[in-house]
């Protein structure tokens, strides 16, 4: 039984630290922390979280893996993954609010692709992280063969036209741009740089023929390529009427040049990208028909929302944004040297770029 006495021993016995009674010989009492409140966490966490979390359903994880260097539409994905529309629409929704996707209209559709970001930007190490981790799993044998069923019918769709239509193109380009609106930059680009006596060069998809008067005089050998049958045939007469004896002309797509074994000084296209089913192809295979040093000059469409181009020209894509082609470009080891753009009256903006085989291709 504790007297009186005892009790004011005991009594005196005790301290403070701080407002919090403390014996001798006893541990301190801790006071718990607070728990963070909504309004401490900075909005850079936030989407931190919102990023990792988009990325936590192995469907996404699959989306993000088949846009490593291609676009696709909303329908296009729901053929790939067999899902339905409105559950594909919630996933690239998830995505896009995270910021590993972003949209672009193709007339009346959207196509997603992943984002073309600066190093700068916020989050851009996370993201660049994730997609590096998506890129070295394999996609699926199946998985393999209906991309390529949808590039091909992408492909088919573009011949279709040219082979219905190759009495028609003047008239059909006309309707976007004249030919000296894009050729006669991209004459200047080429021609800015000096070509030994020996130089050889390709034009993609030559059309009538008329770049190839140009190319003809300065290079030793002139290989006009395009898979449209109907088209190389009007370069063929071309080539015939002003015996251009130094060129040659090759029915096939640049895996045919690839697999012919050509290398070439400098490569040629004007107004043709956007008719062709899988443009990055184009940088990948520029790059390996090049020489070192040798020069890809390409004229074509900013992006834009005209989409009558579709049915009236046979246009696959509505043009590019140039951080696209410059991303392109530089995955594949051609650094960008000049570029030109030019406006026109009835909406449309060509860019004319002009890039360089460096020969290293640079990781993005």
């Amino acid at each position: 039984m504790m007297t009186n006495l005892d009790s004011k021993q005991h009594s005196s016995s005790l301290q403070t630290l701080g407002n919090v009674p403390v014996s001798h010989g006893l541990t301190p009492a801790r006071t718990l922390a607070r728990p963070a409140l909504e309004s401490d966490i900075e909005p850079a966490t936030d989407t931190l979280a919102a990023l990792y979390k988009a990325c936590g359903d192995a469907l996404r994880i699959e989306i993000l893996r088949v846009l490593q260097n291609d676009s696709f539409g909303v329908l296009e994905l729901c053929t790939l993954f067999d899902v339905k529309q409105s559950g594909m629409s919630h996933h690239l929704k998830v995505l896009s609010n995270a910021g590993l996707v972003e949209a672009q209209r193709e007339g009346n559709s959207l196509f997603y692709r992943r984002p073309v970001f600066r190093s700068d930007q916020d989050n851009s190490m996370a993201i660049q992280s994730i997609f590096d981790a998506i890129d070295k799993i394999a996609a699926s044998a199946g998985l393999t063969a209906r991309i390529q069923e949808i590039r091909s019918a992408r492909a088919s769709l573009s011949q279709a036209f040219f082979a219905r239509n190759a009495d028609r193109f003047s008239e059909q380009q006309e309707l976007i741009a004249s030919y000296e609106q894009y050729a006669e930059p991209a004459r200047d680009l080429l021609f800015a740089e000096e070509f030994g006596p020996d130089a050889t060069v390709m034009e993609i998809g030559p059309g009538e023929g008329l770049f190839l008067k140009d190319l003809a005089p300065a290079f030793k050998t002139v290989y006009a390529l395009d898979n449209a049958e109907g088209m190389l045939n009007k370069a063929q007469e071309l080539v015939k009427k002003h015996r251009l004896k130094n060129v040659r002309c090759i029915l096939g797509d640049s895996a045919t040049a690839l697999a012919s074994n050509i290398k070439v000084d400098a490569i040629v296209m004007n107004m043709v990208l956007h008719h062709i089913a899988r443009p990055l192809d184009i940088f990948a295979d520029a790059a390996k028909l090049l020489k070192t040093n040798g020069i890809l000059v390409i004229s074509d469409l900013s992006h834009h929302d005209q989409s009558w181009v579709r049915d009236n020209c046979g246009d696959i894509w509505l043009g590019f944004e140039s951080q696209e082609l410059s991303r392109w470009a530089m995955q594949y080891g051609l650094q960008e040297l000049d570029s030109l753009y030019i406006g026109l009256r009835n909406g449309f903006q060509i860019q004319v770029r002009k890039f360089i085989n460096a020969g290293k291709p640079n990781k993005l």
